[in-house]
C-alpha cells in the first residue's frame, strides 16, 4: 500500500511539478477570474467532441464561444477583458455545453462551479458566477490544533426552532454563541457541499466545489467559520467523498455524455443500496479533482478539516454490503479490498498533513481497518481520528433489548475500551443516525410518550422520566471519559431533543414539523429539558478543565455484575458509576486517595434527587483494594 502511495506521490511530483502545484487546479479549472479582467475557463471531458460556453453573457449562443481542445480530454477557453471588465458580470448564469460522442448537445453544470442556486419554480440547480466586487476578508485566524476534541455536530439548515431551511446567518449569530456555551470546542458541519434533494441529509453531492446556497451566500458561510475562529471553535467539515449524486442536468454524472469520466464504468461504479455514482481512484484527474476540492474548503473558506463520510464503503469493492467484520486481519488484506481509494485516502491526508498540518481529519469507518489511523509514513491511511461506531449500537442494544437488571457491566466496559492500540477514536453515545425518523434518541427510547406529558416541572415525577433523565446523563458521561480520545454530540441531542429528525418530502407532505432544533426547550425553566442541558454543559467543562480525552486510557477498577457498579480511574479523576435499577450503597469501597465531588448526576440543576453532600471530602486508608494499595468508603 505505502508502495502504491509512493509512486503515486512520485509520478505527481515528475509530471505535476509537486503535490502544491497538483493540489492548486481549483485554481484554474471551472470559470476563473484573471486579475486583468479576463475570464479562463477549463474542463475535463475525455468523452467530449466538442465543448463550449454559453451562458447571459453571449445571449446563451451553445456555439459562439468554443474551448480549444488540450491533452488527456482537457478543454480550456480564454475569454479577454471587455474595456478592463469581466466579459461575464458577476451573478451571471451560465453552462458547459458538450457534444456528445452521439452528437448530442448537453448543458452541464461544471464540476468545479462553486455557486449553484435553484429557482423555486424550478427542480434543477442553475450555475452563477461568483465573482462579487468585494469577497468577504477573515479578520480570526484558526485555532491551535485541539489536544482535547468535543465536537458538536451540525446541520445549518435544523438549526433553528421555526419550521424553515435556516441559514448560515441564523447559525451565526444563534447557535453559535450556544455551542460555545456548551463547552464544545469543535463543530462539524454537515451538508455544505451542494446537494440538489434536501431530504438527502448531504450525502448526495452534486456540487463538490459549491457552499449550499439554500443556506445563503459563500460569503455567510465564510463569515459564519471567521466567527467561529474568533470564539476558538475550530470548524470540521463533513466531505463526501465516497460517492456522488446521479443528477446529470446539476451534478457530475454522465458529464461529458459517458457512463465513465470520473467514474467507474458499468457495475463497479454504482452504488447497489445509495443509488449513487463510484469514484475511479485510479483516475489521474479524478486524484486532482478530490485532491483540489479538500484543499478549496481549506483555503478559501478556512475549514479546520474533515470528517470523511463512507470510508467503509470506499476501502473495500464489496462496499461493507452484507459484510461484518470480526477483527481477523483476513478481513482487511486481500484482493476484496480496493487498494486504489485507499492509496487516495492516503494521498488526501499527506497533503492535509504536508500543506496544511494543523487540520484534522476523521474517518467514518465500521470496519475496523488496522492503522487507518497511523501515519503515512509507517503505512497507515493517516487519519487523526475514527469514529467508535460500535458505541452507539452497544447503547440502542442495551436499551431495546434487556432489563435494566440484565446489563452486563463487563460489556459495557469492553465495547468502550475496545479500540486499536495507538490509534485515536471519537466517542460519542448518538449521532445523526439514531435522530432520524425510523430509528431514536436514546432520550425517545428512554422516555418514548411521556415526552409529550411529562417533562413539565409543574407535574409528577414519574418512574419513566425519572430513569430515563438519570441514564441519559450517566450514559453520555461514561461515554465521554471513557470510550475514546474524542467526544462527538448531535446537535439537540444534549438536551434529550424529543421526537426525531424528518425532512420535508413527498411522504410526509413536504413538511417540516421534524426537520428543525426546538432549542428554546432549554430556555423554559418549567420543561426537565433544562436539566440535561446544564449537565452536557458542565460535563464538556469539566473535561475542559481537567482533560481527560487528551489522558491515556482509563484505568477500570471494578466493573461490579450483580452490584453493576463500573468505577475507573483518568486524568486524576475517580469515576464512579452504579447502574442498579434501584439499589444504593452506603460504605461503598472504590479505590481512590483523597475525594471530592466535582460532578453529581444527582445534583438538583441536573434533575436529580440531591443525595449527597458536595462539601464533604473524604481521605483514602491504606486499605488494598482491586489491586490498589489505597482506597476509601463512597
Amino acid at each position: 500500500r505505502y508502495s502504491l502511495f509512493y509512486n503515486h506521490l512520485k509520478n505527481i511530483e515528475e509530471s505535476e511539478g509537486g503535490l502544491d502545484k497538483f493540489t492548486k487546479s481549483y485554481k484554474t479549472f471551472g470559470v476563473n477570474q484573471l486579475a486583468d479582467g479576463g475570464i479562463y475557463c477549463k474542463e475535463w471531458a475525455p468523452g467530449a467532441e466538442a465543448v463550449f460556453l454559453a451562458g447571459d453573457f453571449n445571449g446563451w449562443n451553445p456555439f459562439s464561444h468554443p474551448y480549444k481542445k488540450l491533452e488527456y480530454g482537457k478543454w480550456e477557453l480564454f475569454l479577454p477583458p471587455e474595456d478592463g471588465r469581466s466579459p461575464v458580470p458577476h451573478g451571471s448564469k451560465l453552462k458547459v455545453v458538450i457534444r456528445a460522442q452521439n452528437g448530442a448537445l448537453l448543458y452541464r453544470i461544471s464540476p468545479w462551479a462553486r455557486y449553484v442556486v435553484r429557482d423555486e419554480d424550478k427542480v434543477n440547480y442553475d450555475w452563477v458566477h461568483w465573482n462579487p466586487p468585494q469577497s468577504y476578508i477573515h479578520k480570526n485566524p484558526s485555532p491551535k490544533r485541539l489536544k482535547s476534541l468535543r465536537i458538536y455536530e451540525s446541520h445549518v439548515g435544523i438549526a433553528s426552532p421555526e419550521g424553515k431551511v435556516a441559514s448560515y446567518k441564523n447559525f451565526t449569530y444563534n447557535v453559535l454563541p450556544r455551542i460555545k456555551d456548551l463547552g464544545y470546542n469543535c463543530v462539524q458541519l454537515m451538508a455544505i457541499m451542494e446537494h440538489a434533494y434536501y431530504a438527502s441529509f448531504g450525502y448526495q453531492v452534486t456540487s463538490f466545489f459549491a457552499a449550499s446556497s439554500r443556506y445563503g451566500t459563500p460569503d455567510d458561510l465564510k463569515e459564519m467559520i471567521d466567527v467561529a475562529h474568533s470564539m476558538g471553535i475550530t470548524v470540521l467539515l463533513d466531505v463526501v467523498h465516497s460517492h456522488a449524486s446521479k443528477n446529470s442536468e446539476d451534478g457530475l454524472n454522465q458529464f461529458d455524455g459517458t457512463d465513465s469520466c470520473f467514474f467507474h464504468s458499468g457495475y463497479r461504479g454504482n452504488h447497489q443500496l445509495w443509488d449513487s455514482r463510484l469514484f475511479d481512484y485510479a483516475n489521474w484527474e479524478v486524484l486532482r479533482f478530490l485532491l483540489s476540492n479538500l484543499r478549496m474548503w481549506i483555503e478559501d473558506y478556512r475549514f479546520d478539516g474533515f470528517r470523511f463520510d463512507g470510508v467503509t464503503s470506499m476501502l473495500y469493492h464489496h462496499h461493507g454490503i452484507g459484510t461484518g467484520f470480526s477483527g481477523d486481519y483476513n478481513e482487511y488484506f486481500g484482493l476484496h479490498v480496493d487498494e486504489d481509494a485507499l492509496c487516495y485516502l492516503m494521498l488526501a491526508n499527506h497533503m492535509i498533513n504536508t500543506l496544511h498540518p494543523e487540520c484534522i481529519t476523521i474517518a467514518e469507518d465500521v470496519s475496523g481497518m488496522p492503522a487507518l489511523c497511523r501515519p503515512v509514513a509507517e503505512g497507515g491511511g493517516g487519519f487523526d481520528y475514527r469514529l467508535a461506531m460500535a458505541i452507539p449500537d452497544k447503547w440502542i442494544q442495551i436499551i431495546k433489548e434487556l432489563k435494566d437488571e440484565d446489563w452486563n457491566m463487563g460489556n459495557i466496559v469492553h465495547t468502550l475500551t475496545n479500540r486499536r492500540c495507538e490509534e485515536k477514536y471519537i466517542a460519542y453515545a448518538e449521532s445523526h443516525d439514531q435522530a432520524l425518523v425510523g430509528d431514536k434518541t436514546l432520550a425517545f427510547r428512554l422516555m418514548d410518550a411521556e415526552m409529550y406529558t411529562n417533562m413539565s416541572v409543574l407535574m409528577p415525577l414519574t418512574p419513566v422520566i425519572d430513569r430515563g433523565i438519570q441514564l441519559h446523563k450517566m450514559i453520555r458521561l461514561i461515554t465521554h471519559a471513557l470510550g475514546g480520545e474524542s467526544y462527538l454530540n448531535f446537535m439537540g441531542n444534549e438536551f434529550g431533543h424529543p421526537e426525531w429528525l424528518d425532512f420535508p418530502r413527498i411522504g410526509n407532505n413536504e413538511s417540516y414539523h421534524y426537520a428543525r432544533r426546538q432549542f428554546n426547550l432549554t430556555e423554559d425553566d418549567l420543561l426537565r429539558y433544562k436539566f440535561l442541558n446544564a449537565f452536557d454543559r458542565d460535563m464538556n467543562k469539566l473535561e475542559e478543565r481537567f482533560g481527560w480525552l487528551a489522558s491515556p486510557q482509563a484505568y477500570v477498577s471494578e466493573k461490579h455484575e450483580s452490584n453493576k457498579v463500573i468505577a475507573f480511574e483518568r486524568a486524576g479523576l475517580i469515576f464512579i458509576f452504579n447502574f442498579h435499577p434501584y439499589q444504593s450503597y452506603v460504605d461503598y469501597r472504590v479505590v481512590a486517595f483523597k475525594y471530592k465531588i466535582l460532578l453529581d448526576s444527582d445534583a438538583g440543576e441536573y434533575g436529580g434527587h440531591q443525595r449527597l453532600d458536595h462539601n464533604t471530602e473524604y481521605f483514602s486508608e491504606e486499605f488494598p483494594h482491586n489491586y490498589r494499595p489505597n482506597s476509601i468508603m463512597v
